[in-house]
């Protein structure tokens, strides 16, 4: 799970920057949006779009902006309908990627993601190509220097998790999504606070990367992670901390 985790932390480090810039807020307002048009407006109800709040919440989205989304959804005002779409690529050194995005104009953005790939090293392979190789899972991680592995394992497990790992400087918790409610929930009441928290694709096995297929790689998951349409960029790749460090300036 390196690569996921890796990049998990480098998001959510440059998580308020991107908030500045409003490319976050754009990009959960989308989401909300697709989530309330999908299940409802009824977050007790509608598992996505309660996880969609709780991720605006976390990084402070304006309770106005949420309540707007919702309403876009649910048709009570009108907004622009988008459409889910899922990209499988090929990354440089022959990581895989699968995207998830959101869309006004399916054409438009297929054809802006195929020439960010072919810029950037990378291209768009056969529908399922990639996606084979993810999994869907309840995936949190706990800043290590705050908990101890013992005290997040002893939450985690009893509330369902499957797994409690540490790698460098955080622990890292793998459950069922069916449990990750429950899961976050019961760290929270041990007031155990969580880095990072999301529903996603967990990759089966992973792809060693290094030197310039690293730099690469990593440049290209930030292009992808830009580009307005695309809400979620998932990557086989195991990349060094060194190599990691080199990319995000630290």
């Amino acid at each position: 799970m390196s690569g996921h985790s890796k990049w998990a932390k480098i998001k959510h480090k440059k998580g308020a920057t991107d908030a500045k810039r409003g490319n976050l807020f754009t990009k959960l307002a989308k989401e909300i949006t697709a989530a309330a048009k999908d299940g409802g407006g009824n977050t007790d109800t509608n598992f996505r779009l309660r996880a969609a709040v709780a991720r605006a919440r976390e990084y402070n989205m304006p309770g106005s902006n949420v309540e707007n989304a919702i309403k876009k959804g649910t048709g009570e005002i009108p907004g622009i309908v988008f459409e889910n779409v899922i990209f499988d690529a090929r990354g440089p050194g022959g990581v895989a990627m699968l995207l998830e995005g959101l869309t006004d104009n399916k054409n438009r953005t297929t054809a802006e993601i195929r020439n960010l790939l072919t810029k950037k090293g990378g291209s768009l392979a056969g529908a399922g190509s990639a996606a084979f190789m993810f999994i869907k899972k309840g995936y949190l991680v706990v800043d290590a220097a705050k908990a101890t592995e013992d005290a997040v394992m002893e939450a985690a497990l009893d509330a369902g998790a499957e797994d409690v790992t540490t790698e460098g400087d955080s622990h890292e918790v793998i459950c069922d999504p069916a449990v990750f409610e429950a899961v976050k929930a019961a760290l929270t009441a041990k007031r155990i606070e969580t880095i990072s928290a999301e529903i996603t694709m967990l990759p089966t096995s992973t792809v060693k990367v290094e030197g310039n297929d690293a730099k690469n790689v990593l440049s290209l998951m930030e292009a992808l992670e830009e580009h307005e349409d695309i809400q979620k960029v998932h990557a086989n790749f195991d990349i060094s901390d060194e190599e990691i460090a080199k990319f995000s300036g630290e």
